[in-house]
């Protein structure tokens, strides 16, 4: 058990699918071969596959008596598909008015195949949501449990799960024992990679790329135990934000605020079916588990009191005025445990967010 634990919460109610986030993250990290397949950082459609291929049936995880759980791992051709690239060099030195903007082999599968493809019949009833997905940074990970290198582990200052790439012997254990299959397998060095949360940003105070770069503002970032932190109320006090597919007994750490808001239904003649909603809670309880119903209620409620007196703060929190003050990340914790492990802490790469959590009210937009 680490000292703190680092948290997200995504909500969903603001997720437009623009893909900013995983362009973000792309960016970032893709600095060697063999990361070509790797989304640390990916937005579905739900109801959707997902990525990779039906990650949600491939197994891992705990039971209830907490045994590990055997698990699938993902084919790379099938369930992730092979990267592809595109004609730019023939389009740029070929005269011929024929040529066309074509894929240089014939994609099967891919990130986000089955985007904006949603279920029920059009357009009566028909639905979907994006539902963004990183590492879980698990409080109980199955992919450690299941490592027999010890190469992977939770960093004691803030529970970010990294891989120990010198101690990785490239099993692939871990990838079966995740049940949300967020670790991929670098073939070219032969060592598994995931999601690190940004940590080298972390640590000076800046969010991770992902949720810098959210135009929706959905991610707020900070540590459960920060009392006045936005994860910690939203997680903790208003328990509106829950954990993706709790059942698998990992004690994931990325939360989520559940879509509450959708078109009514229309019936044969394109009536509205009053009181109707196009999200079946069916579907809601199976990724969220029956906090789902307490959850929406609470966010119905609040909008409803605020409609009426102008005043919630779980409304003001969601809306995000301040786009700095989603992130309560202090940079002075850091260079405090960088100094009891007699390391010289890096210098801060921005000012932006070294307040962290003593932002005041009314700072940078």
């Amino acid at each position: 058990m680490s000292k703190r634990q680092l948290a997200m919460v995504m909500d969903l109610n603001k997720c437009i699918g623009c893909q900013t986030c995983t362009v973000a993250c792309k960016t970032q990290w893709t600095n060697r071969n063999g990361r070509e397949y790797m989304y640390w950082n990916n937005v579905e459609t739900y109801p959707g596959a997902g990525y990779p291929k039906n990650w949600m049936e491939l197994g891992g995880g705990f039971d209830a008596a907490g045994d590990l759980q055997p698990g699938v791992i993902p084919n790379l051709e099938a369930d992730y598909g092979v990267p592809w690239d595109y004609n730019y060099e023939s389009l740029k030195t070929s005269n011929s008015d024929h040529n066309s903007f074509q894929p240089h082999m014939s994609p099967t599968w891919g990130p986000n195949w089955d985007e904006d493809e949603g279920a029920g019949a059009f357009p009566l009833d028909n639905y979907f949501f994006y539902l963004p997905r990183i590492c879980n940074h698990c409080t109980n990970p199955g992919c450690l449990s299941a490592c027999p290198r010890d190469a992977i582990f939770k960093r004691d200052e803030d529970g970010v799960v990294l891989v120990d790439l010198d101690r990785c012997q490239g099993y692939r254990y871990c990838i079966a024992g995740c049940p949300y299959k967020k670790i991929y397998f670098n073939p070219k060095i032969s060592k598994s990679e995931k999601c690190i949360l940004c940590f080298p940003r972390i640590e000076q105070g800046l969010p991770p790329a992902c949720a810098q770069q959210c135009v929706g503002r959905i991610r707020f970032v900070g540590f459960l135990d920060d009392l006045d932190s936005q994860v910690h109320k939203l997680v903790n006090v208003y328990k509106v934000a829950i954990p993706l597919r709790s059942d698998y007994g990992t004690q994931p750490n990325v939360y989520y605020v559940p879509p509450t808001e959708s078109p009514a239904k229309f019936d044969a003649q394109g009536r509205i079916i009053e009181g109707s909603t196009r999200l079946p809670i069916e579907e809601l309880e199976k990724l969220f588990g029956k906090e789902v119903h307490g959850a929406i209620k609470t966010l119905k409620d609040e909008m409803k009191k605020r409609k009426e007196t102008g005043a919630s703060e779980l409304m003001d929190i969601l809306i995000a005025y301040q786009h700095a003050d989603m992130f309560r990340l202090d940079n002075h914790y850091y260079q405090e445990v960088a100094k009891a492990q007699k390391r010289t802490p890096l210098a801060p790469a921005d000012t932006r967010y070294i307040a962290g959590k003593f932002t005041k009210a009314g700072g940078h937009h």
